[in-house]
């Protein structure tokens, strides 16, 4: 690893980190406020209308649908662009590089799926949250491992966030195929016009970003109307983004570090602020065990730390993937474990899959619940393994 990229990766992670300590705190706000006299208040700032017209065009949501499909379009932006840095020159470059986190992340997202729906089997209408556990908030589980200090090998904060980056394209994926509403066949022509107007701009060498930030607010408004979540906007643009240009900088790089302290400390806490609200006044211990809440948190606890573990054992007995140098497999079970940490990206899509309060509410409740305790049980683990040094392959001679 070059001097440059090991610099590049440790100053990702400190952002990541400091975001995750940012994030706690907003949701611990959140919680305070919906369960004090304050909760009214709370409501009704989230259902704050607001409306843009331009025209016969007009966008009218309440303050909560802003956040979470405006802000987070620019969040899901800033994970474009470090999937498709990541493709090219990362972690995710090469099969070597690629396999462990890709075979690990699969894992991390089908058996968190299965833990939930067959919590949930014999209950149809919850069947849609499937996806929920199936995500990782990445700024969330790095703040974890930067409270064990500077033990953490650097090969496993890359390890991690590899597997969590693989988890958000997984996760876009899903959004696009499962969680599409009605389309408007004229609007996403559109956004497909605007979406090939930038890929020739990107052919023709134009480096600069604003053409780019110009095209892509159309192609979100396009998307947005075409009944395609208006997130995956943010995905498409910035796949355009050029990763170089003839004088030597990368554009991408540029948008990526321009963006990264406004997600850090502005989209992730709005975001949070607003979703991890869940009234905890009145629960029971069979509200807290329900099929829904407990599918959730269970899918992030057991199923992360299984689904993460045991596909990475496989894939390494089979050899198609090998282990980092210097990481053993207690510490890849206690990441597997801090992968269960849904958080941001599991109240996203719990927001997409359900529409109704209570089933919102016991969302929450769960992804709380899980995120919690993997937190807990992924830095327990580590904190006990670090600076235990792998078992050494003996060496044979003749």
């Amino acid at each position: 690893m070059t001097a440059r990229l090991k610099s590049v990766i440790d100053d990702f992670l400190r952002r990541e980190s400091a975001a995750g300590m940012i994030l706690m705190g907003t949701a611990l706000l959140a919680l305070l406020i919906s369960n004090s006299f304050a909760r009214d208040y709370y409501d009704g700032l989230l259902a704050l209308p607001i409306a843009i017209q331009i025209g016969p065009l007009e966008i009218a949501k309440p303050l909560l649908l802003w956040v979470n499909d405006g802000l987070m379009a620019v969040f899901f932006f800033l994970v474009g662009l470090e999937i498709k840095r990541e493709v090219c020159v990362g972690e995710l470059s090469t099969r070597d590089r690629a396999s462990l986190p890709l075979v690990a992340a699969l894992g991390g997202m089908a058996v968190p799926a299965a833990v939930f729906v067959a919590l949930n089997w014999g209950e149809p209408a919850n069947l849609d949250g499937w996806a929920i556990p199936a995500a990782t908030d990445i700024a969330f589980a790095l703040g974890i491992l930067a409270l064990l200090g500077p033990g953490v090998p650097v090969a496993l904060k890359v390890l991690l966030l590899a597997i969590a980056i693989v988890d958000d394209l997984g996760a876009i994926v899903i959004i696009a195929l499962f969680y599409t509403d009605q389309l408007s066949v004229t609007a996403l022509l559109i956004g497909v016009v605007g979406f090939a107007i930038l890929m020739g701009m990107n052919r023709a060498g134009v480096t600069r970003l604003t053409p780019y930030v110009l095209v892509g607010i159309v192609i979100w408004v396009c998307v947005l109307k075409s009944g395609v979540h208006a997130t995956l906007a943010g995905v498409l643009i910035a796949l355009t983004v050029p990763l170089s240009a003839p004088d030597g900088h990368s554009p991408l790089r540029q948008a990526e570090e321009g963006l990264h302290i406004w997600v850090a400390y502005l989209v992730l806490p709005a975001f949070a602020f607003a979703n991890a609200g869940v009234a905890l006044t009145g629960l029971s211990f069979e509200d807290l065990t329900a099929p829904l809440p407990l599918g959730v948190a269970l899918g992030l606890f057991v199923g992360k730390q299984i689904g993460v573990f045991g596909f990475t054992w496989f894939g390494v007995k089979s050899g198609l993937c090998r282990l980092p140098t210097g990481v053993t497999w207690a510490q890849i079970y206690g990441v597997g474990c801090l992968t269960g940490i849904g958080f941001t990206m599991s109240l996203f899509v719990g927001t997409l899959a359900f529409e109704s309060a209570d089933q919102l509410n016991e969302v929450r409740l769960g992804v709380l619940m899980g995120s919690t305790v993997s937190a807990l049980f992924g830095y327990v683990i580590l904190r006990r393994t670090l600076g235990k040094a792998p078992a050494r392959t003996p060496v044979v001679t003749d």
